[in-house]
This record gives C-alpha cells, sequence and structure tokens, in this order.
C-alpha cells in the first residue's frame, strides 16, 4: 500500500508552478491555496500564507491580474488579484511603461462600469467593488489631472447614464475627496496634494451639478444615500458659494431631514455646515438655524422624554439623537450668539437648549460628553464675559441691571444643568470604594482613564457654573443632601454622584460660604455614617466623607478643630477591615497632611502639645491593622509633616522617634547577623529587611535632605547588608543556574539590594549640598555596588544600579566629574555587552544604562573627553546603536543624547574638529539610515533637529578640518557624499529627486517645521519607483522654493554687519 501523501510537501511542490511566470497560471490550484489560507489551520495555514506572499511580492505577479478576475470563482481568490495590482499602482506605477498603464486604468474602467451598472450586484459584489474603486482611485492619484484630464466630466457624463452606476460614481468620488483633503498627509508630497486639491476645486461645479441633479430628481433611495454621503465628504473643502449662494441648504432641510431613511446623513451635512467659520453669511446661518429648528419640532415634540425614547429606539433612531447632540453644540457653539442678538428668536433660542438638557439625560456616555463640552463652552464663556460671582440669587432678580444680559438670559437653562451635573457627576481618580457590576462594594484596582478625564471636564463645568450662581448650586446640593438623610433619595449611586460633585467644586465659593456649607455637609455625612447599618453601607458613606474632607484643604487649614476630628476619623477609618477603606484612609490621609502639613507641628490653641507628638506616641496602635504598602503610605504622610518642622534640633529629634519602630527591628536583624550572617538566608527576615528600607524610601521622599540623620544611622550596615545578599545570590546561581533568581527567597534578597538604591538614589536626589554627598556618601557606595555589578552573572546585575548611577549624576552634576572614569570602568562594557545582542533583552539595564549616558553627556562631558579613544568610539557606537532602536523611549534617549553630545562638542574649541574628522560622516550616515527607515518615523522631530544642526555646522564654516582630502570644500563633499549614500541605498529614485533632497537639506537648515516637511516629503517618495517620469513631484517648483529660501536666508545675513565673510560679498557692495 502506498505511503500518503504529506499534504504539506504537495503545497510546497504547488507553490513552485504557481511562481513559474514560464507556464500558465493554474486557477484551481490558486483557488486552493487561498482557500487553505482562509480555512486551513496550523502549518497548512502558514505555508499557504508563505506561498501568497511570495507570489504578491513577485515584480511579475500583475500581469496574472486580469486571468485571475476572469476565471476565479472564489472571491477571496478575486480580493487577493486586487491586493497584487493595488500594491503595484502604489509602488511601481511610474517605472511602468506608459502603453501598460493605458491598459490596467481601461481594464479597471471597464471592471466598475460591468459590476455597478446592475442595482443587484452594487450590494452582492460589495467588498470586491469597494476594492476595484480604492484601486481606480489610486490610478487617479498618479493620472489626474496630467494624463486623464477629462476624468471629472468622463465620470459625471457617465453617471447620467444609469442610476445604480451613478451610485458607485458617486462613491468613487467620495474615496476621491478623502484621499486627497483628509489621507494626503504622509502619503503624498505637499506640492502634488496641493496640486490635486486646487484641480478638485476648480472642476468642482460639474460635480455639484451631478449631486443637485440626483437630490431634486432622483427616486432611487440607495443613489440619493450614496450622494447625501458623498456631499458630506465634500461639505468641508468646497467653495464656500456652493453652500450659501445656492439652494443646498432649504433642500436639506426641508426634503430630507424629516425621511426617516435620509435624516442621519442629513443631520451630519448640516452639522458640517454650521461647523464653517465665516462672517459674510450671517443671515444664512440664522436661516439654517429657524428652518431646521422648525423641522425638527415636527419630527420630536419638545414634550418627548429622550431619555426613554432613547432606551426603547433602534439603532437609526439612537443615532439620529447623538446627530441632533453634535448639530445643537457645533451650531450653538459657533453661531449662537447671531440667534442671542435677535430678541424675536429668543424663545427658539432656548428651545434649542431645552433639546440639549433633554439629551444631557440620556444614558449614554457618549452622547453626555457631547453635550458636556457645550455646556463647559456656554458656562466659560458666560463667567470670562464678567468674571465676578453672583452674590445670591435673591440679590440677581433685584439687580438685574447689573447682571450682564446673557447670564440673564440663560439663568433657567443654567440651574437645570446644574442639577445634572450633580446627579450625573463621574468618579473621582481618589475614590478607591466602589459598587461593581453585581452590586457589591468592592475596591478598585484598575484606573478607568476614560471616567477619570470625564470627571475632569465635569468639575471645570460644575466650577464655571457655581461662579455664575453659588447660591444656586449650594441649594441644589443641599436638597439633595437632605433627601439621602431623610431616606426618599437614598442609594450608593445618588450619595456617591453627589459628594463627588460637592467634592469637586472646591475653592469655588467665598472662604465664609464655603464654611458654612462644608460644616452642613460634614455633619450631615458623619451623622449618616452612624446612621447606616450594614458594612456595605459603612464603607460607601465612609469613602465619601474621606472624598469630601481631602478636597477641601482651605477650610481644613483654617479650622483646626475640624482638621482634628477628620485625622481621628481617618485613623479609625485605618482599623476598617472593608476592602477599600483602609487604603483610601491612607491616601486621603497623605492628601490633607500635603495641604496642612505646618498645622501639625505647630502649637495649636486649647492643645498641650503640637499634633504630631500625638501622632508619634500613638503610631504603633493607629498602624496596627494596616497591610505593608498602606504602613509606607503613613511613613510619607508623617515624613511630610516632619519636613514642615523649621526648627532642625526639633526635626532631628522628630525623626529619630519617629523611626524608633523601623530601627528596632533593624537593630535587631544587625545584632543576629554580626554574630551569624546565615540569618541573611532566612526569608522572614529577608522580607522584613525590605519592608523596612521601603519604609524608609517613603520617609526619605518626605522630608528630604534633613533624612540624613537617619540614612547615617543605617548606611554603613545597609551596604554591608547589600555585599552580603550579592555573594548569596552570585552563589546561588553558580550553583543553580540563573533559573534560580525567579525562587522567592532570592527576590526578596534582589528586593533588599534594590530598594537600598533607591533609598541612596531618593535622599541623593532631594540633597542640598554636593560635596558633603561626594566626599561622605559616594565613596562607600561606588566601592559596594560597583565591583559587585561589574562581576555578577548578567542575570543578578541590578537595573537599579544604572538608574542610581544616574540619578547621582544628574543631581551633582560637576562634583562627581572626577569619579565617571570609575563608574565607566564597572558597568560600561559589561551592560553594553549584555544589551548589544539584539534589541529585545534585559530592557530595564537597557534604557537605565541609556539614562546614564545621558547624564554623563549633559553633566559631567570633560569626563567624555578624557576617557581613552577606543572606549570613546565604544560610547558612540553604543549612543548610535540606542536610537536603532525601535523601543521608542530607548531611541528617543539615544537621539536625545547624541544632539547633546553634538552641541557640547561643537562648544568645545579644543577637541571638535578632531571629532569631526573622525566621527562626522559616519554618525551622519545612521542618521539619514534611521531618517530613511520607516519604523523609525516617531522620531522624525529629533530627527530633524540632529540633521538641521550637523547642515550647519558644514554649512556655517563652523568644521575647519576637511573632511575628505580630495575635497577643498566640506559642503560640496558632504552633499555629494549624501547623493551617493542615497542613491545606493534607494536606487529606484532618480538623480535628480536625490538632488533636490540633498539640496533642500541644507538651503531649510535654517527653518525647522519646513525641514522636517522637506524630510516627509522625501520619505513619500522612497515609496515609489518613479521611471523616467517625476513631474508629477514637482521638483522644478521645489528647487526654486528651495531657491527662495536660499536668498531670504542670505538677505537676513546681509543685513548684520560682519555675518558674512568679506570675500563672499560682491564687489559693488564694498563702497
Amino acid at each position: 500500500m502506498p505511503a500518503a501523501q504529506n499534504p504539506m510537501a504537495t503545497l510546497a511542490e504547488q507553490a513552485s508552478r504557481l511562481l513559474d511566470f514560464n507556464q500558465k497560471l493554474d486557477i484551481s490550484l490558486l483557488d486552493n491555496v487561498v482557500s487553505c489560507l482562509y480555512t486551513g489551520e496550523g502549518q497548512q495555514q502558514r505555508v499557504a500564507q508563505e506561498i501568497l506572499t511570495t507570489l504578491k511580492e513577485h515584480p511579475e505577479a500583475w500581469t496574472r491580474v486580469d486571468t485571475i478576475l476572469e476565471f476565479s470563482s472564489n472571491q477571496q481568490t478575486k480580493y487577493y488579484a486586487l491586493q497584487i495590482l493595488e500594491n503595484v499602482i502604489k509602488t511601481r506605477w511610474k517605472a511602468l511603461p506608459r502603453e501598460q498603464c493605458e491598459g490596467i486604468k481601461k481594464y479597471i474602467v471597464g471592471l466598475i462600469i460591468k459590476t455597478s451598472s446592475h442595482a443587484e450586484n452594487i450590494e452582492k459584489e460589495k467588498v470586491y467593488l469597494g476594492k476595484l474603486n480604492m484601486i481606480l482611485v489610486q490610478i487617479l492619484k498618479h493620472e489626474w489631472p496630467k494624463n486623464w484630464p477629462s476624468f471629472i466630466s468622463d465620470i459625471v457624463g457617465a453617471s447620467k447614464t444609469n442610476e445604480s452606476l451613478c451610485q458607485n460614481n458617486m462613491v468613487i468620488l467620495k474615496l476621491l475627496s478623502e484621499e486627497v483633503f483628509d489621507f494626503s498627509i504622509g502619503q503624498m508630497t505637499q506640492n502634488k496634494a496641493k496640486h490635486l486639491k486646487d484641480s478638485m476645486c476648480g472642476e468642482f461645479s460639474q460635480i455639484f451639478q451631478l449631486c443637485q441633479f440626483v437630490m431634486e430628481n432622483s427616486q432611487n433611495a440607495p443613489l440619493v444615500d450614496a450622494t447625501l454621503q458623498t456631499l458630506l465628504r465634500f461639505l468641508n473643502w468646497i467653495p464656500l458659494g456652493y453652500v450659501f449662494e445656492t439652494t443646498l441648504i432649504s433642500t436639506l432641510i426641508y426634503k430630507f431631514l424629516t425621511v426617516p431613511m435620509f435624516r442621519n446623513v442629513t443631520l451630519k451635512c448640516l452639522t458640517e455646515i454650521a461647523g464653517i467659520n465665516v462672517n459674510q453669511y450671517d443671515e444664512q446661518f440664522v436661516v439654517l438655524f429657524t428652518l431646521t429648528m422648525s423641522q425638527l419640532k415636527q419630527i420630536l415634540p419638545l414634550n418627548t422624554n429622550l431619555t426613554l425614547a432613547y432606551a426603547g429606539g433602534t439603532g437609526d433612531e439612537q443615532n439620529f439623537i447623538q446627530n441632533l447632540s453634535l448639530f445643537l453644540c457645533t451650531y450653538l457653539k459657533e453661531h449662537g450668539q447671531l440667534i442671542e442678538k435677535k430678541s424675536e428668536l429668543h424663545e427658539m433660542l432656548l428651545q434649542a437648549h431645552h433639546y440639549l438638557l433633554l439629551i444631557s439625560e440620556v444614558e449614554e456616555t457618549e452622547i453626555f460628553k457631547i453635550c458636556l463640552e457645550y455646556w463647559n463652552h456656554l458656562a466659560s464663556d458666560l463667567y470670562r464675559e464678567s468674571p465676578f460671582s453672583a452674590p445670591t440669587s435673591l440679590i440677581l432678580n433685584n439687580l438685574n441691571a447689573e447682571v450682564p444680559f446673557r447670564r440673564q438670559l440663560y439663568q433657567t437653562v443654567l440651574s437645570k444643568v446644574r442639577a445634572i451635573m450633580v446627579s450625573r457627576m463621574a468618579k473621582p481618580e481618589e475614590v478607591l470604594v466602589v459598587e461593581n457590576e453585581q452590586g457589591e462594594v468592592v475596591r478598585e484596582f484598575m484606573k478607568d482613564t476614560d471616567a477619570i478625564n470625564l470627571y475632569k471636564n465635569m468639575r471645570e463645568t460644575l466650577v464655571y457654573l457655581t461662579h455664575l450662581d453659588y447660591a444656586d448650586t449650594e441649594k441644589i446640593m443641599i436638597e439633595k443632601l437632605q433627601n439621602q438623610v431623610n431616606g426618599t433619595e437614598w442609594s450608593w449611586k445618588n450619595l456617591n454622584t453627589l459628594c463627588w460633585a460637592i467634592g469637586s467644586i472646591s475653592g469655588a465659593m467665598h472662604e465664609e460660604d464655603e464654611k458654612r456649607f462644608l460644616v452642613t455637609v460634614i455633619k450631615d455625612l458623619l451623622g449618616l455614617c452612624e446612621q447606616k447599618r450594614g458594612k456595605d453601607n459603612k464603607a460607601i458613606v465612609a469613602s465619601n466623607i474621606m472624598y469630601v474632607v481631602g478636597q477641601y484643604p482651605r477650610f481644613l487649614r483654617a479650622h483646626w478643630r475640624f482638621l482634628k476630628t477628620v485625622v481621628n476619623k481617618l485613623f479609625e477609618f485605618m482599623h476598617e477591615t472593608h476592602d477599600g477603606v483602609q487604603d483610601m484612609a491612607c491616601d486621603t490621609f497623605i492628601k490633607i497632611v500635603q495641604k496642612c502639613r505646618r498645622q501639625f507641628v505647630q502649637m495649636q490653641v486649647g492643645e498641650a502639645l503640637p499634633f504630631i507628638e500625638e501622632i508619634i506616641n500613638n503610631i504603633n496602635s493607629i498602624i496596627c491593622d494596616l497591610q505593608p504598602q498602606q504602613v509606607h503610605t503613613f511613613y510619607e504622610a508623617v515624613g511630610y509633616m516632619i519636613s514642615a518642622e523649621t526648627d532642625s534640633v526639633r526635626a532631628e529629634n522628630l525623626i529619630e522617634r519617629f523611626m524608633q519602630l523601623p530601627n528596632q527591628v533593624w537593630d535587631g536583624v544587625i545584632h543576629q547577623a554580626t554574630n551569624s550572617v546565615d540569618i541573611l538566608k532566612d526569608q522572614e527576615i529577608v522580607k522584613q529587611l525590605g519592608n523596612i528600607l521601603k519604609t524608609n524610601v517613603r520617609a526619605c521622599k518626605a522630608i528630604g535632605h534633613a533624612f540624613v540623620i537617619q540614612l547615617g544611622r543605617i548606611y554603613l550596615d545597609m551596604l554591608n547588608i547589600y555585599k552580603c545578599l550579592s555573594e548569596n545570590i552570585s552563589s546561588a546561581v553558580a550553583a543553580n543556574g540563573e533559573v534560580v533568581t525567579k525562587q522567592p527567597l532570592i527576590r526578596g534578597m534582589l528586593t533588599v539590594k534594590n530598594e537600598t538604591l533607591r533609598l541612596i538614589e531618593s535622599w541623593v536626589s532631594r540633597s542640598s549640598d554636593p560635596q558633603m554627598v561626594c566626599e561622605n556618601f559616594i565613596p562607600p557606595l561606588l566601592e559596594a555596588v560597583l565591583f559587585d555589578y561589574q562581576t555578577n552573572v548578567p542575570a543578578a546585575r541590578e537595573p537599579e544600579v544604572l538608574n542610581c548611577m544616574a540619578t547621582i549624576v544628574n543631581k551633582l552634576e560637576n562634583h562627581i566629574t572626577s569619579e565617571v572614569p570609575k563608574i565607566f570602568d564597572a558597568v560600561f562594557e559589561c551592560t553594553l555587552d549584555m544589551i548589544n545582542k539584539n534589541f529585545e533583552e534585559y530592557p530595564e539595564h537597557r534604557t537605565n544604562f541609556f539614562l546614564l549616558l545621558q547624564a554623563v553627556t549633559t553633566h559631567c562631558f570633560p569626563a567624555m573627553l578624557n576617557i581613552p579613544p577606543q572606549q570613546f568610539k565604544l560610547v558612540l557606537d553604543s549612543i548610535i546603536w540606542a536610537f536603532k532602536h525601535t523601543m521608542r523611549n530607548v531611541a528617543d534617549t539615544g537621539l536625545n543624547i547624541l544632539y547633546s553630545l553634538l552641541q557640547n562638542v561643537s562648544n568645545n574649541e579644543g577637541t571638535c574638529q578632531s571629532f569631526y574628522q573622525t566621527y562626522y560622516t559616519d554618525i551622519l550616515q545612521h542618521i539619514l539610515s534611521v531618517v530613511t527607515d520607516t519604523s523609525h518615523t516617531a522620531g522624525l522631530t529629533m530627527h530633524t533637529s540632529i540633521l538641521a544642526f550637523m547642515f550647519t555646522q558644514v554649512e556655517a564654516g563652523a568644521i575647519t578640518v576637511q573632511l575628505n582630502p580630495g575635497y577643498t570644500e566640506n559642503v560640496q563633499y558632504i552633499q555629494e557624499f549624501c547623493c551617493n549614500l542615497l542613491k545606493t541605498a534607494f536606487p529606484h529614485l532618480t538623480t535628480n529627486q536625490v538632488k533636490v533632497f540633498v539640496q533642500g537639506l541644507i538651503s531649510l537648515n535654517h527653518d525647522i517645521p519646513q525641514f522636517k516637511e522637506h524630510l516627509r516629503d522625501f520619505l513619500v517618495q522612497i515609496k515609489e519607483f518613479h521611471g523616467e517620469d517625476d513631474s508629477d513631484l514637482f521638483l522644478e517648483e521645489k528647487e526654486t522654493a528651495l531657491r527662495q529660501a536660499q536668498d531670504e536666508k542670505r538677505k537676513i545675513q546681509l543685513t548684520v554687519p560682519g555675518i558674512l565673510n568679506p570675500h563672499e560679498i560682491a564687489e559693488e557692495m564694498h563702497d
């Protein structure tokens, strides 16, 4: 019995037949491979993918497209054929012989006409036809108007012969408009895009007449819909006369707005028109508003309950409400003041706002955001018009004369907006206790950035609304709070939104009013806390009390009794084990302390001691129920209090007592370790050490330089433990391999080493005496850390060492210069060896290594000049290696280091010429290689700065050494060098293209934005093969523009005496 054939092998054999262009294409075989790609699995699918990719990239592949489209019965194969064709058109069109271009063009047009001439085909072949349309648009970008001047009249003429053909032609025009006006940046050069835009505007009248003809005469719904969709794309660029000096607006409103099928696209068109910002068509804008509003009232009576209508509506009806909000917000924002000036339209204006109020209550966040943006605009606009806060609502009615007219006009609207803001307020970032989808009260772990942004916008809006009438805001909030207390509106959601709203207007009231308001609020909330039963209820109330008090530091600073009550309440919550409550208590505590730190160290009226004494005396009982990370937060908070103590002797005394608890444990461990160093292999002990160091890190962060008294106490012991643990880790790795670093005990040891470095880093970055730091703290640190780093196996090297060194260099600047060679010796080569094999391994070492290099380049540049040439070459290579990374942060750091290095070198007369001679062309070559690599486009801004700087150096004559002995002029040499380099890298570019590009690098180096656009244009050109015809790149225009830029530059130079070399000035000027 014969062995079964391996399907992979047969697939691969078949592939070779597909790729043999000498034999006839086997369509059924191709269909087979395509089916494998879509329905096969695993290996089979991968092989099919490889075959199709290889075929697609074959330079002759496009010659088979017509055969595939004609004979294949598989839609996916046809789509694949069109992808091949699209690829050729995008990249090789200019390189194809003219008759082949004409052939492809005719063929595609014929296929489109054939496919789109019957209405049933348009729906059935939708994806296929969509791809054909896109291909035609790609051809047009090359051919029109130069090689196909009659395209617009051709397409308009053809549209009049057949309605379904016309429907598809509308889609083509829409795609063309999008390609030219919306997506041209980065896809075509600026000049080409401008040329196409001008052509389209110039020939628009024919297109407009066609659209108008369809809208006025056609009964074919899909055609009318396609026409309106196309018109929508045109509205953001067509000449304004077509919009305002024709019957377009009234046709849209009277004929289509009330028809359910067309109302959404019509509203979108009207929104585009409403967004146009010009002055000469005020009358037409008023008409747009009045006509739309009168039609709206018929479609959607003013007494409609929109919340219910939206909840029960179809997708189309929901979209209509969203589009309506967009129209009203856009119109009122751009042209609301036109309507305000006409008293006879005020009623209609308020009706428009009434619609917006109804829409603002709809339960859909995206729609609410649209309305919110308008309410924010209106409230801030009214406030800025006369930035005073209204005293109280009662006085308003008596002093109407003094209250600005617009505030009076919108008074009732704004009151309703306030109520909506209060009842819908989003959750602030600080709130950690939330209700989940199952209705349980839990701690939130993931930050919801969308909700945070919504909160920020709502908060800002409510602050403006409060300024406009704070009595009204207060009335609404107090009423809602009463309803929480008496239970008529009690719910977690209602209490949350109310308290979040109360917290959000901190600072918007006068201090006296704020005090009166807050006393009521806090008393009611504390009452609720006592009144409510059940852990969940208590947790929600506690969370809200903490949020509200945390938001009003001004009030707490001014009222010690309240501040003390609040802090004691927080200490109470620190024993509440409900999920999230302790976290929030610690977070609120630190937030309040940062704003009121002085109050805790001052002697307050009626107290025997400053409150900090009380806290330090009872610290044990306050923190006994907290988790380690909460204890760290607590220590940081008390650290901020101590930082406010101005008497240094008292501060030292406070620090000693404050750190007593962790120090007792620390001393115990050190004592045991003195007797037996094996104690440092005990997992519990190692964990304790990690926590003590984390506590020190957080306290140091708050106290700053004064923490030196505590750091000095543990410093040498800490470094000894560092060395000891390093030896433990190294021997464990030596015995069991690198996998051992994943074990809990070893990870605990690594944590202790990391926290040691973080503590030193934290203190050095906040220290105020660089000399003292350099003399007393740096030598033992380098001795303990550097040798250990250098001799360790890569997996046990701490990336934090590099970060610590970078922080020290950034802080101590030139004071540390003498130590830089020692640091480099220890960390440079061994780290480079870890990261230069590829772009991925050891990401933290990678990032920190380049941060250290950046710090040294910026602050200790003389040290760079003193290292041996061999090592300097290594430094430069590593900078180049950095900016070649696709890891964005590393590449950016690399570019910043290079820019800083180049600037430092140019300012150092002693070394700059030898540097240029050795490295200039090398650096230039590497920079050009990343500039022209599309995976590095994110760095374009920095590439621009570096290249412009390098070309300026050459052009200005700052480089006096000859860069190439064969050339007397450096500028000429660099131009030729770049041209040759680019011509070799991109042989498909014409000599002319490369020449214009390089000329631009020199002419535009003083104008950074232009220089950047010039680079961007070149990146577009790289993607295309250009044969002989490069006219659509408008190189002549480009050359003229570059000449003008050069002349302008020279004119400016001539106005400053002495800028130009006397030998550069023409003779007749020597008078």
